[in-house]
């Protein structure tokens, strides 16, 4: 029996190689970044063939440092950025225009008429989520009309689309040579247009954005026994490896963190930060903001749904301090910046930077600072940027309370802005309740992992992987209830400001 489990975690900014033991524990890395495509405003892209790039040289890399080779791995999962839309010629394995990314706002006009005609109400109660430039169905309906010659292609069963876990997919078990076309249950629920009782495509949906159904992948588990495919021998694995684990970056996350009850929650924090609330086999409808999504499947088992809150900006507002305007020269830097004062000196940022995302769904919002005064710093933007990634996890945590009934009484955590420590007490503070980080901070990776070794039997049932979470650290609330209000007072009124800046085409 092989020892280890891989897990492929393609993000927006990044796309790393994780390996981990039968314990949960990670064994090594290797992770590169990939070019962020910014053709103009509002506009996100990504290539795809450096993305399919970069998983081949991060799975080959991290494999040569460890010694192992495909016999070591007993499967391999799959984690991606979800909704980024990559259409592609099935017949050359060439993508027809880059990856649309989820961050992308290209599409509000498509939202907006189905608003505008009443559509929106069939898109929210068959696919449990409100029409917006976020999800996948638009972004493909853009590239249909917009590109030449995509839309014949598609009627002939020539251009196909995925979100980045079916293209990788694809070119892992082959490409042009009988790859498989495939998703999961999880990235499909984030397109507009599978149905969430039903888990299939939905003509009426396909209908609304003129979306010929050839295109689409087939729908499966997260975690399929019967697997997506074998890995191809000349890939980058050099040898054959079940892909038995797929789902979307927070749902991976959701599993990586054990939240297998209904009504335990985590927080994720990326390029943007996404809370899950599990709510079991209920289908609950948001009234607050909220999306209603399938949190895993899997196996044969019914599907686990959850309530989430999306926030589009939160790492990236600390690159944004680094790459635009150059007060940082690395991440890590801002917690030492941040710490040289004791507040923000009454200065907040929201980084609208392409709108707002839940509980407020405002495209028309941008980014501003507000409060600034002479006796402001670089010093008290690092705390500003820092305190708007906890601000905006309140907004949701709030919202998800008004919709589910359930009282946050600890916030788990995961992601790469939990390294930040006086980020984390912010969070603690700003909520007012307990914020947990685990062992393996990386549970998006460890989620997809999860996945596949569930489906071969490598991990028994999800009580095994329940024993082997492990939290490494606690941080409690510190802040007096009438700092944490007035606080957050200030912090509606900044996101106030913001709304409106801009006409949405």
């Amino acid at each position: 029996m092989a020892d280890f489990v891989g897990a492929v975690d393609q993000g927006t900014t990044s796309t790393r190689f994780m390996v981990f033991d039968h314990d949960g524990r990670e064994v090594g890395r290797h992770q590169l970044e990939h070019e962020q495509v910014l053709p103009r405003a509002g506009w996100v892209e990504h290539n795809p063939l450096e993305i399919w790039e970069r998983t081949q040289t991060v799975i080959g890399t991290a494999l040569t440092r460890l010694g192992l080779g495909a016999s070591d791995l007993d499967s391999l999962g799959i984690t991606n950025q979800r909704e980024t839309t990559v259409v592609w010629d099935r017949r050359t394995g060439r993508p027809y225009h880059n990856a649309i990314v989820w961050q992308d706002t290209r599409t509000d006009r498509i939202a907006r008429a189905l608003e505008e005609s009443g559509a929106g109400e069939v898109v929210r109660r068959k696919a449990g989520i409100p029409p917006a430039a976020y999800f996948s169905a638009g972004k493909v309906q853009w590239v249909l009309e917009n590109v030449e010659g995509v839309r014949e292609a598609a009627e002939q069963g020539h251009a196909v689309f995925g979100t980045t876990d079916t293209w990788l997919l694809w070119n892992l078990t082959g490409g042009t040579r009988g790859g498989v076309h495939v998703t999961d249950v999880t990235n499909a629920s984030r397109t507009m247009l599978m149905d969430l009782t039903t888990l299939e495509w939905d003509e009426e949906l396909l209908s609304l954005f003129g979306i010929p159904r050839p295109m689409l992948p087939e729908i499966r588990p997260s975690s399929d026994p019967a697997f997506y495919g074998l890995t191809e021998p000349r890939g980058p694995l050099g040898g054959e490896v079940p892909l038995a684990g797929d789902l979307g970056d927070q749902h991976a996350a959701t599993v990586g963190q054990v939240c297998f009850s209904p009504g335990e929650a985590k927080n994720t924090y990326g390029t943007g930060s996404f809370m899950l609330l599990n709510t079991g086999a209920d289908i609950v409808r948001s009234r607050a903001g909220l999306l209603t999504t399938v949190a895993y499947q899997l196996g044969g088992e019914p599907p686990a749904y959850a309530l989430e809150g999306s926030v589009a900006v939160t790492g990236s507002a600390v690159q944004w301090l680094r790459d635009q305007l150059g007060i940082i020269s690395g991440a890590a830097e801002v917690e030492q910046l941040a710490a040289q004062v004791p507040d923000t000196g009454g200065l907040y940022f929201v980084p609208a930077f392409s709108g707002l995302f839940a509980p407020y769904w405002r495209p028309d919002a941008r980014g501003a600072i507000v409060g600034m005064s002479r006796y402001n710093t670089n010093a008290h933007l690092a705390r500003a940027t820092l305190e708007a990634i906890c601000y905006q996890t309140r907004d949701v945590a709030e919202a998800m309370e008004r919709d589910s009934g359930v009282r946050l009484e600890v916030l788990r955590v995961d992601g790469g802005v939990t390294a930040n420590s006086l980020c984390m007490q912010l969070q603690a503070d700003i909520l007012g309740v307990p914020v947990s980080r685990p062992e393996v901070a990386e549970t998006t990776a460890l989620g997809a992992a999860y996945a596949a070794g569930l489906a071969t039997g490598f991990w028994k049932d999800t009580e095994e992987l329940r024993s082997q979470w492990h939290e490494d650290r606690r941080w409690e609330p510190g802040w007096s209830a009438r700092q944490r209000e007035d606080g957050y007072a200030g912090w509606q009124r900044a996101v106030e400001r913001t709304l409106g800046w801009v006409d949405v085409e």
